[in-house]
């Protein structure tokens, strides 16, 4: 569970409810028409943008944004230098019966296993980074655009209560509800934009940038190990993507070596 998307998320919902619970009450602040133009409207406009599996499948990739988590990119290392300790000592094979943390490492790995020849291997992995790539970014552009629409969708809605009112000023005393009835489509609008869609939007590209970058160490120390690289030179190598105040930790562990 990604917390800071959690509490992000509760934190904002929370202060915006507590600021309406403590001025006039929630029943003001809750219209059906409004919601269904805001929200009905927006999921039907972002639907004609893109074809029914992209939509379907945002859906499916938003979940990312609060349930997602990559293995410790040090662990990692350290699980990759001992894979190429075992491949360099005790041949390919013997990979077979290591337990690997990661499906795409797994997938890497049982492809040295059978034998395929490098460029196989590099094409195949980077085939599925390139597709796990692809949902990703769709799902954001899917949530972006929704984040777009609704609060254009909200303005509409406002129009469309302010003719209503206007074509009904006989009572002096309805314009002033009426009014307000009117502006909660633009309030609804702005929240599903700034609390929701563009949020989640925003993670699912920095889970996008995440995943990328540690697939590429996969595939990088895939590729070492199948050409049957020294694991210390391959901790080296991998050592790139650490911050730098870890990068100097393992050279100077390797010098001590």
């Amino acid at each position: 569970m990604d917390l800071a998307t959690l509490i992000g998320l509760i934190g904002a919902i929370g202060i915006i409810a507590a600021s309406i619970l403590l001025g006039t009450g929630a029943q003001v602040f809750f219209n059906v028409p409004s919601l269904l133009i805001v929200i009905g409207g927006s999921l039907f406009v972002v639907l004609a943008k893109f074809n029914v599996g992209q939509f379907i499948g945002a859906i499916k990739v938003a979940g990312r944004a609060f349930r997602f988590k990559l293995p410790d990119t040090e662990e990692s290392i350290n699980e990759l230098v001992e894979l190429a300790t075992v491949a360099r000592k005790q041949g390919l094979l013997a990979l077979e019966d290591k337990e690997i943390s990661s499906p795409f490492l797994q997938s890497g790995i049982q492809l040295l296993i059978d034998g395929h020849p490098q460029e196989t291997v590099k094409a195949i992995l980077e085939k599925e980074r390139l597709m796990t790539l692809d949902r990703n970014r769709w799902g954001a552009k899917v949530f972006s655009a929704l984040g777009d629409v609704g609060p254009a969708m909200g303005m509409i809605g406002t129009l469309i209560g302010l003719v209503q009112m206007l074509s009904n000023m006989e009572d002096p005393k309805s314009i002033g509800p009426a009014m307000a009835v009117a502006l909660l489509t633009t309030l609804y609008g702005a929240m599903l934009a700034t609390m929701l869609c563009l949020p989640i939007a925003d993670k699912l590209t920095l889970r996008m940038s995440e995943e990328a970058r540690m697939q590429g160490l996969w595939i990088d120390a895939i590729l070492a190990i199948q050409e049957g690289t020294n694991p210390r030179v391959i901790e080296q190598m991998l050592s790139s993507y650490l911050p730098q105040n870890k990068r100097d930790k393992i050279g100077g562990e390797a010098e001590e070596a």
